[in-house]
Order: structure tokens, then C-alpha cells, then sequence
């Protein structure tokens, strides 16, 4: 009965991050009218509009390091108690990701200068790719899950300059030396 519960909470935080951004205006899909289930152009008004994208190997990350934080310091919470507190986590991020300040935070990063926020299709496909990694982590041995993460941002970064922690790096400040070396590769 406990897991239904979990469950049930986690599927309303989806709820809640999609009325959110509903009220915040962001569009439910790309202003262009359809659906991709991949968008690779990083630089293209396509970006974090559509189903997946080159970030979306970001939030697969994210569902690692929140199973092995949360596992970590909350051993004897219940998995799904543990999921639905990691989509939580994400659900506010994406929410936080969307907001004015943000966006015009990440605009003034040399990968995202036309950022608009994320469709709510794309934010939600993102909490989605959380929980994948997530479910996987609890799968897989330590070894495989960080060799996982250290792949994924490795080929990120060599496709496309950018990966997870140079966002976050980003994020926190715009590193003019990172900025350059992003624009170089455009």
C-alpha cells in the first residue's frame, strides 16, 4: 500500500511541475507546431522543445546522483519514499529552471543566447529521464552507475561543448573562459 502511495505522491509532484509551468506561459510543445522526439541542435529555436535533447543525458544523470545521495543519507527510507523526494527535487528545478531570472541567466551563456525556458513536454520528459536513472541506479553496481555518468558527460561535452557540470559551473557563473571556448566550437 506504501509503494501506491509513494507513487501516487510522485505522480502528483508531475502535476504540480506541469500546472506550474502552465501558469508560468510556457508553451505545451515547440511554437513550430510538433513533436521530435530528438532535437540535436543545440543552437536552434528546437532546443529543450521538443521530447529529448542533447540535455536530456543531464537528467539521467540527475536520477544517479539523487538515488546515491538520497540512498546514502536515507538508507531506511523507503525506495519509493526516496523516488518521490528525487522528483521533487527535479519537479523544483525544472520549475526554478523556467523562471525569469534563470532564463536570462542561462542567456547569457554562449550555447543558450536564444533560450526561452523549456516546453512543458520537454520539462516533463526531463523529470521522466530523472526517474529512468534513478531506477537504474538502484539496478546497477556503484562502478557501473558512476563509469555511466562519467561517459555520458564525457561524450556530451565532446559533441557539444556543454554537459553537466559546465552548467552548473554556469550556472553558479558565467566563466568568460568557458563561454569562449563554447562559442570556438559553434
Amino acid at each position: 500500500m506504501q509503494v501506491k502511495m509513494y507513487i501516487g505522491f510522485a505522480v502528483a509532484l508531475l502535476v504540480v511541475q506541469m500546472v506550474v509551468l502552465f501558469l508560468f506561459g510556457q508553451p505545451w510543445i515547440c511554437d513550430c507546431g510538433y513533436v521530435k522526439v530528438w532535437e540535436g541542435v543545440v543552437l536552434s529555436g528546437g532546443n529543450s522543445q521538443h521530447l529529448t535533447d542533447w540535455y536530456t543525458f543531464s537528467h539521467i544523470i540527475h536520477g544517479f546522483l539523487f538515488y546515491l545521495v538520497l540512498t546514502y543519507f536515507f538508507p531506511r527510507i523507503p525506495l519509493y519514499a526516496r523516488l518521490a523526494l528525487a522528483v521533487g527535487i527535479e519537479a523544483a528545478w525544472e520549475i526554478a529552471e523556467n523562471t525569469p531570472i534563470v532564463i536570462q541567466h542561462y542567456r547569457e551563456q554562449a550555447l543558450a543566447q536564444g533560450y526561452t525556458g523549456d516546453t512543458i513536454l520537454n520539462s516533463m520528459s526531463d523529470t521522466v529521464m530523472m526517474i529512468i536513472g534513478f531506477l537504474a541506479a538502484r539496478r546497477l553496481p556503484l562502478y557501473a552507475s558512476v563509469a555511466l555518468c562519467v561517459v555520458f558527460e564525457l561524450f556530451v561535452l565532446y559533441m557539444i561543448r556543454d554537459n553537466l557540470t559546465l552548467n552548473v559551473l554556469n550556472l553558479i557563473h558565467v566563466f568568460p573562459a568557458i563561454s569562449e571556448w563554447q562559442s570556438a566550437g559553434m
